[in-house]
């Protein structure tokens, strides 16, 4: 699969797309997550727990601001607030990882068996 067709590094619609790959640069960074500017003037948030795939102790441990990170646009909540996500893009790629593991490229982890 071609991930450069999902991958948009400049703002060239009028307005961002849900599901799209965006890069953009952290602008703010709080214990909840970190503000990134991803789309012209247009920030987002991307929650403490869609920084990355393991458990986040703190922002900082992931990102600091001015990094140039890679997001996708998840949506936005019920006040209209951009939700974005890292952990499901491929920082050095810029790869969305949700279809790689659509298309067979890792395999979800077996469910263990309840005990009985």
């Amino acid at each position: 699969m071609n991930a450069a067709r999902h991958y948009r590094p400049t703002a060239i619609a009028s307005d961002p797309e849900v599901g799209m790959i965006y890069e953009g640069t952290v602008v703010k960074v709080m214990d909840f997550g970190a503000f990134v500017n991803f789309f012209g003037s247009k920030d987002g948030l991307v929650h403490i727990s869609q920084l990355a795939a393991n458990r986040v102790q703190k922002t900082t441990d992931v990102v600091k601001e001015g990094d140039k990170v890679k997001v996708k646009l998840l949506g936005f909540d019920d006040r209209g607030k951009v939700r974005l996500s890292m952990k499901v893009v491929d920082q050095a790629t810029g790869e969305d990882l949700e279809k790689r593991r659509g298309e067979g490229g890792d395999q979800p982890r077996e469910a263990t068996p309840a005990a009985e």
